[in-house]
């Protein structure tokens, strides 16, 4: 979605039913932060929800994260010329 301020805002949805423990949502949202940080400036034309669907378990947050990254690399990638 088009950014509503100039600077645009990252948030992120992470139910205590995809991961039960406090802990382990923290975890993942810090590491989201840090990819969202490192893809600041392209994602500043936007606001983005950072949604986990499923469940996840604590041993595959950073697998989670990873995931997390790819995508938001897919919303600032150029479109592909045909």
């Amino acid at each position: 979605m088009a950014a509503a301020r100039p600077d645009g805002r990252v948030g992120y949805v992470i139910s205590g039913k995809s991961m039960p423990r406090a802990v382990d949502r923290n975890r993942l949202r810090r590491r989201l932060r840090e990819h969202v940080r490192a893809a600041r400036p392209a994602l500043s034309a936007f606001d983005v929800i950072l949604r986990v669907r499923g469940p996840v378990k604590p041993a595959d947050v950073l697998a989670a994260a990873q995931e997390g990254a790819r995508l938001l690399q897919q919303l600032v990638a150029p479109p592909p010329t045909a």
